[in-house]
């Protein structure tokens, strides 16, 4: 299972394996800088906040990867074998 706190990992070690912040991350994929922020993970009721796949499309052309490539982000899935 893929938990909000997991995708949003992997979207910090994505702009980490381009030297880059996550802001600048969300201005080359034609974002705000501040939509990747720490503090927009969360709703303001306190829920996850779950990017749009729109949104992580952009990011993923900006950067070039691949939707395999960006499976590989995440953390490994202890509970399988």
């Amino acid at each position: 299972m893929i938990t909000n706190s997991m995708f949003w990992h992997a979207i910090d070690n994505l702009a980490a394996s381009r030297n880059m912040s996550c802001s600048r991350m969300a201005q080359i994929s034609g974002m705000d800088i501040t939509a990747l922020n720490k503090c927009k993970r969360r709703g303001a009721d306190g829920k996850p906040h779950w990017m749009s796949v729109g949104s992580l499309v952009k990011i993923m052309n900006a950067t070039n990867t691949t939707w395999r490539e960006f499976a590989d982000f995440f953390p490994p899935d202890r509970g399988r074998e």
